[in-house]
């Protein structure tokens, strides 16, 4: 039974008024010495649908992103919403009437955070109550079928719910102005149909609101009321669908569109002629290049591919079709023997498929979507690089090379690096080195995407070659329903079960369709039981807008509020994110214990059980006396004696000894006559401060071993002159522990707080996520205080396990005011934090802003904050930068509580330099945050 065809558009709804709602005038972008966008003159009417359509680099992005504000203006000017958008106080202003939906599958999305939590952030954003968020997620959510998913986080949604997530994002503040780049890009033909049908409902509940949307895809735009055609940062043509077709001369945009580009890139293009497949010997077994029997793989108790059954020829042009998520790459990973199949069996070219038979690998060429090449690579390295991987023999590399340059036409670019290569080329060199090695199964994952009409029919004429003349067996899946119309055969597939597997114009007829898409999704539909949807009138509407117009000024207390609800929604959005992260999370919790316990015990200053031996050549019991004083102080443990030289020499070199004796001939002889006596002493200097102390030691035992034997012998002691008694006070037993402790749990909340919020801020520029800073009412200093806030009530928490450590596992106790350690621990962690989001703006990768943040806080705080050397002993430089830096004072502080008993009044100084490193660290954090990119 034949279909109802599915809507093709919307209605056109008139100009909202006759000030377009976009002008750009002059607008010029570059990037390095590409070329994004050059002298760009447009203006966009409002209440539009209007679409940007052209391939991947033509500058279709740059455009969105200067409209949106994302992007700093470099030339020219662009007004939107009546203002220019490179003003502050006008991006301001506006930000909360424009929604921004980037490139990318669900690239403004948090993965971590579930659907639930991703609208309540953003609703919090842009000011909504509780029940104002409550009413508009549950609407949107049930419009777009995203209600029963609440509670599923967004990383595990598929491509098309991440689309329709984001766009709930976008439109949850009502805008004027909604820009989509790419919004259907990698989704299934299904969920794009969703996705239009969603906009359509939208835009007849609120007719005054402006869409501008890039797409790759010619069969959608061909929906839309007015096209840009783009080329090389250039506007080709602007106009109706229509009326770009009639212009040309062509019926199908796709063919209207290469006809708009310049004379010398569609000079000697034709259309793809595909010969067909002779199936003569189909049914011999040894023309058979992969056949499947009830292939099934489970994940636990998720069974991701079910029973799937079919057999495909050599030479064939095979096309995987289905919903995202439904187990399209899992199949293929079955049937190439890279996943080992639950059940059912898989036969490559006659021979069952064995995950473990590195020879079955060789035999396939894989092209990823991303391009799988070097970048710091030329073209011929690359070649000659997987030449080599696939095990091609030495002296076959350079003819397979050289055929490979000839036959993609590669020969001009063979120096060149990939990254400077057109989308094209780079598309032609990612083929061949799929078929440096020669294989009989080419796997092509969305092989065209992004690519113009011209280069994808380039590129679908040497697939054709590779099958027909080269009988190359190619699994392709794509989302282009013009290049499934090419293959051989397609298999359309849906959780995991194959729902039909034909012939392109068998489904179509089968199914009763107008079009390939039509026929796909209305099995797709079937599987899963939904209805086919329904025009727009007929659907359940979007949460119904306030009127289109520039909202007044808020009031300054209104203004506050809003500051601090954005402060706190970036907070919790922040803590949400950490709390699910269980690397970041331990760290957070364990780190600082951990290293506490192994800094201090394991940095020590301490001299005990030192190992020594004795080189005796008086050989008396008055040298064997002398030994055994210094065997029985703590300090030093007796090894067996020395004989020779050479064995002092290699005892010392294997460190079994670190302090060596020597006593002379005539020892006991000139005790006895109250002649100056001489002890050779031999110390390990590798270590300069321990070697220092070990010899203090040992002159003291020395001393007061000179001491005891004069007054044994006379009843006299010797005196001189003047005699110094050291008392020590505050570490009485002069013990490292009691010293250690206290600097530790300030290097601590230093370093670690520093480089867990080191990653605040690069994390979302990784991501993509920082994106959300750019478009929404956030400020600079809110976003900036939102996430510094769970990283300092963190680093709290830890300063609280580590004093409650150093008490009861330590056994240092804090003599002094507590409340005086807890203020200063507050400041300090203020400040480290704002130095670790000082290296989270600054870097723009999460292990760059790592290093920055461990280096930058932990050099600095062992070599000129006092933690072994006072700063008051410094010099230049040093003692100036010792002075300024926050960790000298929160040292001083904490030493001072722990050891000395000191409250608030006796460590105020110490208090002020903090006081002004926090807005001066925090402060310069902020400043060197962008609001745009550049």
């Amino acid at each position: 039974m034949a279909r109802q065809p599915r809507r093709q558009g919307w209605p056109v709804t008139p100009a909202a008024s006759a000030a377009p709602v976009v002008r750009l005038r002059g607008v010029g972008q570059r990037y390095g010495r590409t070329v994004a966008l050059a002298d760009i003159d447009l203006e966009v009417a409002a209440g539009r649908m209007v679409g940007l359509i052209g391939p991947d680099g033509v500058g279709k992005s740059s455009l969105l992103a200067l409209v949106a504000g994302a992007r700093a203006v470099q030339q020219g000017t662009v007004e939107v919403l009546g203002g220019d958008i490179a003003k502050g106080r006008h991006r301001s202003r506006v930000c909360p009437r424009i929604a921004y939906m980037p490139q990318g599958l669900g690239k403004n999305l948090y993965p971590t955070l579930s659907v639930e939590e991703n609208l309540q952030f953003f609703g919090r954003l842009f000011g909504h109550d509780a029940a104002e968020r409550r009413r508009r997620i549950d609407e949107l959510t049930r419009s777009t079928g995203l209600y029963p998913f609440l509670a599923r986080p967004a990383g595990k949604l598929s491509g098309g719910m991440k689309q329709k997530l984001a766009l709930c994002c976008a439109l949850i503040h009502d805008p004027d102005l909604l820009i989509l780049d790419e919004p259907t890009t990698g989704v299934d033909p299904l969920a794009r149909a969703q996705f239009w049908d969603l906009i359509g409902r939208i835009r007849t509940a609120r007719p005054g609101m402006s869409v501008i949307v890039a797409t790759a895809y010619m069969e959608e735009a061909q929906r839309f009321e007015w096209l840009v055609a783009m080329d090389e940062g250039r506007i080709l043509a602007t106009g109706t669908p229509a009326e770009l077709m009639a212009r040309t001369g062509h019926d199908a945009l796709e063919q209207a569109f290469v006809a708009l580009l310049p004379e010398a890139k569609r000079r000697g293009h034709q259309a793809v002629q595909i010969p067909p497949l002779d199936r003569s010997q189909a049914d011999d077994a040894a023309n058979v290049a992969i056949e499947a029997r009830d292939l099934t793989m489970r994940f636990g108790d998720f069974v991701a591919v079910d029973h799937v059954s079919f057999r495909i020829q050599r030479g064939e042009i095979f096309g995987f079709l289905g919903s995202n998520g439904c187990g399209k790459s899992t199949t293929m990973k079955m049937l190439t023997g890279l996943l080992p199949a639950s059940d059912g069996q898989a036969w490559l070219f006659g021979q069952p498929v064995d995950p473990k038979d590195m020879a079955t690998r060789r035999r396939v060429g894989y092209m990823s979507q991303a391009f799988s090449l070097y970048s710091e690579l030329s073209v011929e390295q690359n070649l000659v690089l997987h030449a080599r991987l696939f095990h091609v023999p030495e002296a076959e590399v350079p003819g397979r090379v050289a055929a490979m340059l000839e036959r993609f036409d590669l020969q001009a670019a063979r120096s060149a690096l990939p990254m400077k290569l057109p989308l094209g080329m780079r598309q032609r060199l990612s083929l061949a080195v799929a078929m440096v090695h020669q294989p009989e199964l080419l796997i092509l994952d969305e092989p065209t995407s992004g690519v113009d009409p011209m280069a994808r029919d380039n590129f679908w004429r040497l697939m054709v070659e590779l099958a027909r003349r080269d009988k190359v067996t190619i699994f392709i899946s794509t989302h282009f329903m013009n290049e499934a119309e090419r293959c051989d055969r397609i298999s359309l597939m849906h959780a995991g079960r194959v729902l039909e597997s034909a012939a392109p114009q068998e489904i179509v007829a089968k199914r009763g369709a107008a079009t390939l898409e039509e026929a796909f999704i209305g099995y797709l539909e079937d599987a899963a039981g939904t209805a086919p949807a329904q025009e727009p009138a007929a659907a359940s509407a979007p949460p119904t807008p306030s009127p289109v117009h520039a909202p007044n000024p808020p009031t300054w207390p209104t203004r506050l509020r809003q500051s601090l609800a954005r402060i706190h929604s970036t907070q919790w959005r922040e803590s949400l994110e950490l709390r699910r992260d269980p690397v970041r999370g331990a760290m957070a919790l364990l780190g600082s214990l951990i290293l506490m316990f192994v800094m201090g015990y394991g940095i020590s200053m301490d001299v005990e059980n030192l190992r020594f031996a004795v080189l005796d050549r008086d050989q008396t019991a008055l040298s064997r006396a002398y030994t055994l004083n210094l065997a029985g102080s703590r300090y030093f443990t007796e090894q067996p004696p020395i004989a020779t030289y050479a064995e002092l020499d290699a005892r010392m070199r294997s460190a079994e000894i670190s302090l060596a004796l020597e006593i002379p001939p005539g020892f006991a002889r000139d005790v006895a006559r109250g002649q100056p006596v001489q002890i050779g002493a031999w110390v390990d200097g590798a270590m300069p401060q321990r070697a220092e102390t070990v010899i203090g030691y040992a002159q003291g035992l020395h001393q007061q071993w000179l001491v005891e034997q004069s007054r044994s012998r006379t009843g006299v002691v010797p005196r001189g002159l003047l005699e110094v008694e050291p008392r020590y006070r505050y570490n009485p037993d002069v013990r490292s522990l009691p010293s250690m402790v206290p600097a530790v749990i300030p290097l601590l909340l230093l370093m670690l707080p520093a480089m867990l919020t080191a990653l605040a801020v690069v994390r979302e520029k990784e991501l993509g996520s920082i994106i959300n800073l750019y478009v929404t009412p956030t400020t600079r200093t809110e976003f900036m205080l939102g996430k510094q806030l769970p990283y300092v009530l963190l680093a709290l928490f830890n300063f609280g396990l580590m004093c409650l450590a150093a008490v009861t596992v330590f056994g240092v106790p804090i003599t002094g005011s507590f409340a005086t350690l807890t203020l200063g621990a507050v400041l300090f962690s203020l400040c480290s934090t704002g130095m670790g989001l000082l290296a989270s703006t600054v870097t723009r990768s999460q292990i760059a802003a790592m290093f920055f943040a461990m280096v930058g806080t932990l050099i600095p705080a062992v070599q000129f904050a006092g933690l072994i050397n006072p700063v008051s002993s410094m010099t230049g430089f040093a003692r100036w930068f010792g002075e300024a830096y926050p960790a000298s004072h929160m040292f001083t502080i904490s030493r001072g509580v722990f050891n000395k008993a000191l409250s608030l009044q006796d460590l105020q100084a110490e208090f002020w330099p903090m006081l002004v490193a926090v807005p001066v660290i925090i402060g310069a954090a902020i400043l060197l945050l962008r609001k745009q990119e550049t």
